[in-house]
């Protein structure tokens, strides 16, 4: 049997500011670019939360705008 170890590619990761909840054993948080809210709430629990900063894998988020759409659009079924 061949046994070669594949180097794997290392992630890039950079400093990324994320919203952590405040209740100490709910392990609920998101990455502020992907929040809706400017201030929200644990999707876990409903606690508050707060800001903080994770070093995480780059992710590109497009949608820069996310805070400012509008939230509960019924899609119509035909």
């Amino acid at each position: 049997m061949y046994s070669r170890k594949n180097s794997m590619e290392s992630i890039p990761e950079e400093i990324t500011e994320v919203w952590a909840c405040t209740k100490e054993d709910c392990k609920g948080w998101m990455r502020d670019d992907f929040a809706f809210d400017t201030e929200p709430v644990c999707h876990l629990c409903h606690s508050p939360m707060v800001k903080e900063t994770r070093s995480l894998p780059q992710l590109v988020n497009t949608n820069k705008q996310q805070k400012s759409l509008a939230k509960g659009i019924q899609i119509e079924r035909k």
